[in-house]
């Protein structure tokens, strides 16, 4: 490969929040609610010609045994508010923001994304989420939740009524005067949408499922897909799949972005990453919280443990509600992984607090700025990314280091923009002209009922 054919590195930064990675203890952290701090960031991000500022969203504040979980943050204003002002202090920087599909409704926040959309000159996302907890419902009027079956039919629904709503205003594809009427399985709404046409036509979707569901509701509705696989041979496995997804979609391999979510730790040498990598790993996992993440999977109170002791010689509770609320849970059975933390304690001698941080906080990528944009550059000419999502451990001067050091290294290598060449956020990320979404709703149902003729067949 070519130095000219080489695939470009695109970055994104990852404001943190409500998470185990940043470090709220450090002397230089600063506040996740003042305005500053996601200032800093954002143009820190666009210093270092990123694409994107991600922004993550929680609606309801964590508990952990039913109090609010004081070892997260508590929360932080309302994500297109602080998106709108960011648009005011950078020109070229996307404005990602996570808003969920289940608690919001399709006008408001069609209306809300078209106006960040105008007001930065093209360069709103969506990152759809598909909320489906009661724990979370209680705090909206409806409550309740949805039935895992119905979570993704109605974010999809909810995206295809919000491009209704935006095409509006396009004469080559809707009416032209704004005028709507959407009738579908969760909306029945009608009337006239008051925005004008957007720079983007439709801000760039994003989605952040993993489960089969989740991947082929990417494949046939976003943009862009935010993942957990970070291993080239993990993250070539997942790209492909979603690529293949796409293609039954009737979508060109470069209409879907995939961008997962790293972490990083630099150093002058590679022992002194390391060294750097293992003191933020234990500042990420306090004792305290140490215990409080085996109580998540053992589903006990385990205060009684010393957190540079062994493991708990108690087995899961497995029944009872979970322990800590609020907290998206991967692991369906504990049992199977609290066996394997035993048994990888028992060979390495870990402790409570050891195990965690070893299970829990490894960074993504450690070593010298060239190392690590050696790493990075690996990865996507492997094809096992497009971009990367950064979360940086400290706020707001979390990726300062990183613009100032690892950039440069990518751009020497050739592999990195020197500058912004596009207008809107779609251009800069490589994405093509938006899609109609009557062209979506078709591919939706013309793969679909071709799947489920072949699945009648072979059964």
């Amino acid at each position: 490969m070519t130095e000219r054919t080489r695939r470009q590195v695109h970055l994104a930064a990852h404001f943190p929040g409500v998470n185990n990675t940043t470090v709220w203890s450090d002397p230089a952290a600063g506040s996740n609610i003042e305005f500053d701090s996601f200032e800093h960031m954002a143009r820190t991000a666009e210093r270092g010609l990123f694409d994107f500022f991600f922004l993550a969203e929680g609606l309801r504040l964590r508990e952990h045994k039913g109090r609010v979980f004081d070892l997260d943050t508590v929360g932080r204003p309302e994500t297109v508010s602080i998106l709108a002002a960011l648009a005011q202090v950078t020109e070229h920087l996307g404005l990602a923001g996570t808003l969920s599909s289940t608690y919001n409704e399709p006008y408001d926040l069609a209306r809300k994304l078209g106006t960040l959309d105008l007001v930065s000159g093209g360069r709103a996302a969506w990152n759809v989420v598909t909320s489906n907890d009661a724990f979370t419902g209680a705090n909206f009027r409806r409550g309740g939740y949805l039935d895992y079956a119905d979570r993704y039919r109605r974010a999809e629904d909810f995206i295809s009524t919000a491009r209704t709503l935006w095409e509006s205003r396009v004469p080559a594809i809707g009416p032209g005067d704004g005028s709507f009427s959407h009738r579908s399985e969760f909306f029945d709404i009608a009337g006239t949408f008051g925005l004008p046409p957007l720079p983007q036509g439709h801000p760039v979707v994003f989605q952040a499922g993993d489960s089969p569901a989740g991947r082929d509701f990417a494949a046939g509705s976003a943009d862009v897909v935010f993942t957990r696989h970070t291993g080239i041979e993990a993250g070539a496995a997942f790209v492909a799949d979603l690529r293949a997804r796409a293609a039954g979609y009737g979508r060109e391999p470069g209409s879907l972005k995939i961008f997962p979510g790293v972490t990083f730790a630099i150093g002058d040498t590679a022992a002194e990453a390391e060294e750097r990598s293992r003191h933020i790993r234990y500042q990420q996992v306090s004792p305290a919280g140490a215990i409080a993440f085996l109580e998540q999977l053992w589903g006990r109170d385990l205060t009684a443990y010393d957190p540079d002791g062994p493991l708990p010689d108690v087995e899961p509770d497995v029944d009872p509600a979970a322990i800590t609320r609020g907290r998206v849970r991967h692991i369906k059975d504990p049992r199977p992984t609290i066996a394997a933390w035993r048994e990888l304690a028992a060979a390495r001698h870990l402790s409570i607090r050891d195990l965690v941080v070893e299970v829990s906080a490894r960074h993504s990528f450690v070593g010298t700025p060239a190392t690590i944009a050696e790493q990075l550059d690996a990865y996507v000419q492997a094809g096992a990314a497009d971009g990367f999502i950064l979360v940086p451990h400290l706020t707001p001067g979390g990726l300062d280091e990183f613009v100032d050091r690892v950039v440069p290294e990518l751009q020497n290598r050739g592999v990195y923009r020197d500058a912004y060449h596009g207008t809107t956020l779609r251009d800069n990320l490589g994405l093509p002209r938006f899609r109609p979404e009557a062209e979506w709703t078709a591919a939706r149902s013309t793969t679909r009922a071709a799947t489920t003729e072949l699945q009648e067949v072979v059964s």
